[in-house]
């Protein structure tokens, strides 16, 4: 089966060659860096700083999604927003090399965040504040939108009907999602309409690089039409009351900048939950790539499948209670 994956044929020659259909020299420096979902790679350049390639994962995006999540970075960018836009061949942010498509780069440095500092906290609210006020100029055209069809019940009917589930766990995995699906209706119909804008998607301590002179967000990638919230609820860990206290503390930079609508906490717990259902949905699909079981050599085992109907039981009790305010 290896061999008949797409990524089976990103072999150095053949990412080199890419490199330089560019016009650029590569020294045939190479090194993989750690993503699944897409291959990345940094690799050296004559005469230059190295750069990062990212080969985009066939079928995932259309290349006209994937050209909407460029722009957007680009208009970022533009607006001295700390984010890694796309380089720029004769015009071209998505470039192709025998049917894959692929970008460029600059390498960025840094360390992941210390969330747990309310300084870091406020300058992380104040940036995505900056991002949302350019995210709610303009829709995504292409784009989905994170919602709870999209997260939530397309990938439970996926699984339902994948076979994965162990045959003793499916009966309790079903009723646990089927409640989960019930309490995130439930939020969502607490929160009313809210607005929908462009998102980073995925802003987790890993998409974020941090500096003595400030972050920087990496990896665009999972942008869609989402809540603001979204790119929120990320940042928080803990307790309650430590949650309460770091949403304090991110809205504090992040109301500088752009307006927050309060009945978007409703979604926080919902958001969660969808993340959750997602994920296990995103890992069934992924089970052809070459360095899947390498990388996720626990996914459906019976122990995964006994932790997840925990995990979302304890959703459950969660999307019951009062949303998360800022303290």
């Amino acid at each position: 089966m290896d061999t008949l994956h797409p990524f089976s044929r990103l072999t150095p020659d053949f990412l080199l060659d890419a490199v330089e259909s560019t016009g650029l020299r590569a020294s045939g420096s190479l090194m993989a860096l750690n993503s699944y979902e897409n291959r990345v790679y940094q690799i050296g350049i004559e005469d230059g700083p190295p750069l990062i390639a990212k080969f985009y994962r066939p079928g995932r995006w259309s290349r006209a999604q994937t050209l909407e999540e460029h722009a957007f970075s680009l208009e970022l960018a533009e607006r001295e927003l700390p984010v890694v836009p796309p380089l720029l061949f004769d015009g071209a942010s998505l470039l192709s090399w025998q049917g894959f498509d692929f970008a460029l780069f600059e390498r960025r440095g840094g360390r992941t965040p210390e969330l747990s500092d309310p300084e870091v906290l406020e300058w992380l609210g104040r940036f995505l504040g900056r991002i949302h006020a350019v995210g709610a100029i303009a829709p995504y055209a292409e784009r989905p939108t994170l919602d709870a069809d999209s997260f939530g019940h397309e990938p439970v009917r996926f699984l339902l009907e994948s076979g994965l589930l162990p045959a003793e766990l499916l009966t309790p995995w079903r009723t646990v999602a089927e409640q989960c699906l019930q309490g995130i209706e439930a939020a969502y119909a607490r929160a009313g309409k809210v607005a929908l804008i462009r998102v980073h998607g995925d802003c987790h301590a890993g998409n974020l690089m941090w500096t003595d002179a400030g972050p920087h967000f990496v990896d665009l990638d999972d942008s869609r039409m989402a809540p603001a919230v979204q790119d929120l609820w990320m940042l928080l860990s803990g307790e309650r009351t430590e949650q309460s206290r770091q949403l304090a503390d991110v809205l504090a930079g992040y109301e500088d900048f752009c307006e927050f609508d309060s009945r978007e906490l409703h979604l926080i717990e919902a958001l969660r939950t969808l993340r959750l259902l997602h994920y296990s949905a995103w890992l069934a699909r992924r089970v052809d790539d070459p360095a899947f079981h390498t990388a996720f050599s626990w996914f459906n085992t019976q122990r995964y499948w006994e932790e997840q109907i925990l995990t979302l039981r304890e959703q459950v009790a969660l999307l019951s209670e009062p949303p998360l305010w800022p303290v």
